[in-house]
Formats: C-alpha cells, structure tokens, sequence
C-alpha cells in the first residue's frame, strides 16, 4: 500500500480510502449490512493496510460512525477519520459545534482528523453564507477538535463564494472515476492552484467498473439512482469496462484494482474511496494501492474514457 500526506495532517494516509456508507442502514444501501459485517468490513481494511475510513454523520444518521467507531477499537486513534456535517445546520457556532460532537461521541474519539462540508447545494448559494461557514470551520479546528477541515462536491462557482477563506480547507471530496469526469477542468484548476487535493468518490461508478451487474447488485437504491446504470450510458460504456477487463486479465488484477489504478494516476488525486460491507473485497480493491499501470494501459484506459465523454 502507498501513502500520502495531505496538508495539516501528520499521518500517513493510504492512498485506498475505505468508504462506510455501506456499512450501515441508509435509503441508498438498505439494510443488509449487520453490526458483524460491518466490523469484519473495517477490520478487512485495516488488515490490507488501509488508513483511512471516510464516514458522515448522514450515513444511517450517526449509525456508520457509531459502527466505524467500535470496529477500530483500540486503533481507533492510530487511522486517520473523515467525517461530514450535513449543510442543512444552522450557521452558528453552536450548531457547528453540537453536529461535530455528536459525531465524536459516535466515533467515541476526542477528535476528527477532516471534517467536511457534505456538500453546498443552495445551502451556500451567497458570498455571506460562504464566508460564515469558512467561520465556523475554521473556529472547529481551532477548537482541535477537527484536525483539518474541507469540502465535497464544491464545484467552480461554490469555490469562488469562499472567497480568501477557500484557504482554510485542504480536501474537496468529489466523484470522479473513468467515466465520470466533470470535476476536471476549471474546478480542478482551482483546487490545485490553492492546494485542496481531491477524495475520489464512486472511483469504480459504484461497483459498475468491477462488474457489479448481478440481480442483486441493480436492486439497490444508490445504482437505481446512478445514471451510470441506465441506458443509453450502461451501454455506452460498455467499450471502457471491456478495456478495463482485459488489461485485468493481461496483468491478473481485478477490474476494481485497474479502475482504481488509473483514478489514482490522475491529476490532484490525494486518495480514492472505496466502500463494501463485505470484508472479502478488501484484498481486492486495497491492491490498487500496490501497483502502477503502465504507459501503455493508461494510453488504452484514456483512449476509451476519451471516447465515451466525446462520443
């Protein structure tokens, strides 16, 4: 496993972020996932090497930090934890801080290494709430009980209402995989010119790139939801998942590992963010963090993602 550092943070921090909205009850993943799969998910993780488990107070209200919490049991101080505050709370500093020791009393930890902002919607449509909220964040890791503090799913115009405070923040969560793309561009510019790195989320379309095509895969709410699951784009991108499947078979990886390879290889990506609530993949997709594709398969991987945005 590879690691990275991110700005603020004194840990080394795996390149395979393990993702926990899976983890437990939600609209988007149902509940399938028991107390007992979600431990064994965590623990899988760690065994593979992985130092860094994103989770967010929205995922089973509290539920996934609860359950991330009590899997890292005494190591629980040692991986780096990425939470979320949902952006529906109130702009003040007693808001701020309740959702952020909520979710400590849920992780059963004194701090989070990176809080985030889950996501801007109309909730910071003005300069003045922009600004407030760049306020409260920073006044939260002042506090240290947020290590450092950042963003997700910030796009061009939410970056640019932060105004001077865009400098407090050192991650901009977003979804970005091989067909998904559209944080590239003057957003991503953006991010690398003030040096918010990126978090990949949905770095394997959620699942679709590792071939999560069975009945009981398509029954969930979030790939019911994903257009990357419907037509024309399902089949649309059917060029790029055969291309990823063969270069797994040429080098013997999996699917997963070459999706998550060539999303890792891409400009400003700090770590990729790779969820399951079953502990045996893991293995499989922790592997992206122990090899490089070569000059040749990135060339065939962009020849095809290339093809698929144009077409």
């Amino acid at each position: 496993m590879r690691y990275i550092r991110c700005k603020g943070i004194e840990k080394d921090w795996s390149v395979i972020t393990f993702g926990c909205w899976q983890i437990a009850p939600s609209e988007g993943w149902g509940d399938v996932c028991s107390p007992q799969s979600a431990d064994a998910a965590v623990k899988s993780a760690l065994d593979c090497g992985i130092s860094a488990f994103d989770t967010a107070e929205g995922y089973g209200e509290g539920e996934s930090e609860r359950r991330l919490g009590k899997a890292l049991g005494n190591k629980k101080n040692d991986v780096i934890i990425i939470s979320k505050i949902w952006p529906d709370a109130p702009l003040t500093s007693t808001a701020y801080h309740e959702r952020l020791n909520n979710t400590l009393r849920a992780l059963n930890r004194d701090y989070v290494d990176v809080y985030l902002v889950h996501f801007p919607n109309t909730y910071f449509d003005s300069v003045e709430r922009s600004e407030k909220l760049c306020e409260l964040m920073g006044e939260l890791k002042q506090s240290g009980k947020a290590v450092a503090v950042g963003l997700s799913n910030f796009m061009t115009q939410d970056l640019l209402q932060l105004g001077k405070g865009i400098q407090n923040f050192c991650i901009n969560q977003v979804p970005y995989n091989i067909l998904q793309r559209e944080y590239e561009g003057k957003t991503l510019d953006l991010c690398h010119k003030t040096g918010i790195g990126y978090m990949a989320y949905s770095p394997t379309a959620q699942g679709l790139l590792a071939g999560r095509l069975s009945n009981e895969a398509l029954n969930f709410p979030a790939r019911k939801w994903n257009k990357l699951y419907q037509e024309p784009l399902l089949t649309k991108s059917k060029p790029v998942r055969d291309t990823i499947n063969n270069i797994a078979e040429e080098i013997r990886k999996k699917p997963i590992a070459v999706a998550l390879a060539w999303v890792l290889e891409q400009k400003n990506i700090l770590t990729a963010i790779v969820g399951s609530r079953k502990a045996a993949q893991a293995p499989e997709f922790a592997a992206a963090g122990s090899f490089k594709l070569s000059t040749d398969h990135l060339k065939q991987l962009n020849i095809a993602s290339d093809f698929f945005q144009n077409e």
